[in-house]
């Protein structure tokens, strides 16, 4: 999915509200069971230390307690438009032999791909969830040792709507977060995401990529490249600079791009990040660089859209001129890949066709 645009520092309704990751979620259910272990009693609520100090305070949504006890936390995204906010995460909790053994239940993924975190056949429970798990239950660790279970109600179909399939954790959501927060409109998770999808696709031996802006784009590259497996394609979303940076950085030897002629704009234009600027602004300067009349130029440059100024490009039959548009491309994204990967530019109308490429 498209990451938003960076939204001002207050909303309509005042301060965007920070939320709290999956993985504090889950400490904060573990937490509260093992408190009911030893006290008989579910609490209302807990106070979670989070991995880079400084606590949060979770409420428990319910819970039961007989030979093993169950909680449940729903998770707060705060004003951050998370496919996981709302959704049910609970743990099982028990006393077992060992200090502490961790499994992932119903609704949490497996790992069957090589180039993430931990390695295939782990569950999907990151590093730092793992350690915030610990650390939180260490004061009962020292009298028994805890078997817990994760769980995520719904979390199978919850994973369908993220990029887990793709990245080849199978099942469910991932229990993720490296501040155990969750800012408002973070780049940091869809980056995060992109660096996962190419290092899985290293990892599966892939020394060709192709980079889109999103699943209709993506689709149209596979259709043009049949050849390559899912794990070749990428949704870099508007990360053109950190997409190709982090490509460049894996190694691959030949890196694609396949976008729609107003993304194609914004990157010859050599924008690194392509959502937040000014249309009106890139479309003077594709006036400007297009070999055209003077008529032409000045109704691009009016333009209300790219699509629009792509219709002016059509009637006038001017189409050819994207080919600049394309080599443009190219020249910005070696910029940011520098002399090593070979590239490769395809721009697509909105109806699939191949408008130009460039490589």
């Amino acid at each position: 999915m498209p990451p938003p645009e960076p939204p001002a520092e207050r909303s309509a309704k005042g301060p965007l509200q920070t939320g709290f990751s999956t993985g504090t979620a889950a400490t904060a259910a573990a937490l509260a069971a093992a408190m009911a272990l030893r006290d008989g009693r579910i609490p209302d609520q807990v106070e979670v230390a989070l991995p880079k100090g400084g606590s949060r305070q979770v409420k428990i949504f319910e819970g039961a307690s007989q030979k093993t006890v169950q909680t449940v936390v729903i998770k707060d995204a705060g004003d951050d438009p998370d496919v996981t906010n709302q959704a049910h995460i609970g743990v099982i909790l028990e006393e077992a032999a060992a200090e502490l053994t961790l499994m992932g239940g119903p609704g949490v993924g497996r790992i069957t791909k090589p180039g993430l975190v931990l390695p295939p056949g782990e569950w999907a429970i990151n590093p730092v969830p793992r350690r915030m798990l610990a650390e939180n239950l260490a004061p009962f660790l020292a009298r028994v040792g805890l078997k817990v279970t994760v769980f995520v109600r719904d979390g199978e179909a919850l994973a369908q709507r993220t990029l887990n399939p793709r990245l080849g954790v199978v099942g469910g959501i991932s229990i993720l977060g490296t501040t155990g927060l969750v800012k408002p409109f973070s780049h940091q998770a869809y980056q995060e995401t992109i660096a996962s999808a190419l290092s899985v696709a290293r990892a599966v031996g892939l020394s060709e990529i192709i980079l889109t802006t999103g699943g209709r784009s993506e689709e149209m590259a596979q259709a043009l490249r049949p050849d390559l497996p899912e794990e070749a394609f990428i949704q870099m979303a508007d990360y053109f600079k950190v997409a190709l940076t982090l490509a460049t950085q894996k190694g691959f030897a030949r890196i694609g791009l396949a976008v729609f002629f107003g993304k194609a704009v914004k990157q010859a234009a050599g924008h690194a990040y392509t959502h937040a600027h000014k249309n009106d602004l890139d479309l003077k300067l594709l006036a400007q660089w297009l070999p055209v009349p003077e008529r032409v130029k000045n109704q691009i440059a009016q333009a209300p859209t790219a699509l629009a100024a792509l219709d002016i490009l059509k009637a006038s039959g001017q189409t050819p001129c994207v080919s600049l548009v394309a080599q443009k491309t190219l020249a910005a994204a070696s910029v940011f890949t520098g002399p090593g990967p070979k590239l490769v530019v395809t721009i697509f109308d909105f109806d699939g066709n191949i408008l130009a490429q460039a490589e």
